[in-house]
């Protein structure tokens, strides 16, 4: 189908906008934060292929500058480290988590981390083994060994980085042990790429979502080390080499080739440390979960005592700031977070909020953010008394 120049210029307008789901701010408001735009880099390559003849799947012929799911595979193959053959794409995380996870279980022990996201945890089930993580929020390595040796093999699935505190685990040493006793190991990557060089590595899969990257949702991939042959989730048509049937969604992949060209953010972390800093002189009684652990530099947990979550985001998003309590795709969803739970934080796990800075965010993020939390505090500590 081809798209009207009034078309295309509609569809850039709408893939240009931040996405965000939070109740919008009083009038008057600005937003302090908002979910990272799609980068406008990704939004030529988008609509361009919108307006092509796709080629037939698996087609071996493709006219002169027609994009191919194959030329976008390379691309992200070079940025992670995997040949362009073994790079499936799929419609997001969630579905690349849970093509390598069902697909490569068959006959193995699965354990997976208990700080997991929920997508992973679903994907797993409720046979998994659960494995537990220390105070800081990285993975026990004892209680890893201790599983491992139990029995084998066993399919290992845990995330790089956490997209509640953004607590990196030990992913090397995590892969060795995995080495030792034979055990595969899956690495849910969605909160890599955009903000830490990473690679596929050692581990034996991947999962990545292009919207992380500043890409468009609803498009993802699983990375494979070679060999590896998960049984597809979705069957039918060969495409992505039998490994994940239907049609590809050619412009959200092409959109996605082009945000892994797009260049790494920086100050991220210095912007992130302005605003625990902040708030921990306003009020010193705020925790910072898995602060003494290596992190994401955009994402901080934190907790104020006494002063549950939801009346956190509620009060905040009227002051324009927009976070979340726990996984940000579960916004509207309040309840106690099952990652800081399970770092030991008790009651006061249902006092945490999740700040995470976009791509995008201004130098004076921090001092606004600051502001508006500190506001918020004042406003809800007189209350309580």
């Amino acid at each position: 189908m081809k798209y009207s120049l009034v078309e295309q210029g509609v569809i850039q307008e709408a893939l240009s906008k931040p996405f965000s789901f939070d109740i919008q701010p009083l009038p008057g408001a600005a937003r302090l934060t908002e979910l990272a735009p799609q980068r406008r880099g990704t939004l030529a390559p988008l609509s361009e292929t919108l307006t092509q003849t796709a080629p037939r799947p698996g087609s071996l012929v493709v006219e002169a500058g027609q994009f191919s799911g194959r030329s976008a595979a390379e691309a992200v193959a070079a940025r992670f480290g995997v040949r362009g053959r073994d790079v499936v794409f799929t419609s997001g995380g969630t579905e690349a988590n849970a093509l390598a996870i069902r697909g490569l279980a068959a006959g193995r022990r699965v354990l997976v981390g208990a700080t997991e996201h929920p997508a992973v945890l679903a994907a797993t089930g409720p046979e998994a083994e659960m494995l537990p993580v220390l105070a800081d929020g990285t993975l026990d390595l004892a209680a890893l060994e201790a599983a491992l040796k139990r029995s084998s093999p066993a399919l290992v699935a845990v995330m790089a980085a956490n997209n509640e505190t953004g607590v990196l685990h030990p992913i090397e040493a995590i892969a060795e042990l995995c080495r030792q006793h034979g055990a595969l190991l899956h690495l849910d990557a969605v909160q890599m790429p955009a903000r830490l060089p990473f690679t596929l590595g050692a581990a034996d899969s991947m999962a990545l979502s292009a919207h992380k990257l500043g890409g468009p949702k609803g498009v993802g991939a699983l990375l494979l080390r070679p060999g590896l042959d998960p049984a597809p989730l979705l069957t039918g048509g060969g495409q992505e080499s039998g490994r994940r049937g239907g049609t590809e969604a050619l412009p959200a992949i092409a959109g996605f080739a082009a945000a892994i060209a797009c260049p790494m953010p920086e100050g991220l972390a210095r912007l992130r440390d302005a605003i625990e800093a902040g708030v921990k002189a306003l009020a010193p009684e705020v925790i910072i979960a898995g602060d003494t652990a290596p992190r994401l530099p955009n994402t901080t947990s934190l907790i104020l005592p006494g002063i549950t979550a939801e009346t956190q985001v509620i009060a905040l998003d009227l002051a324009g700031a927009a976070v979340s309590a726990g996984a940000a795709c579960s916004s509207g969803k309040v309840r106690q977070s099952h990652v800081l739970t399970a770092m030991g934080y008790g009651a006061e796990a249902a006092s945490a909020i999740r700040v995470s800075l976009p791509w995008n965010a201004p130098t004076d993020t921090p001092a606004r953010f600051v502001e508006a939390w500190g506001g918020m505090r004042e406003r809800l500590r007189a209350r309580l008394r």
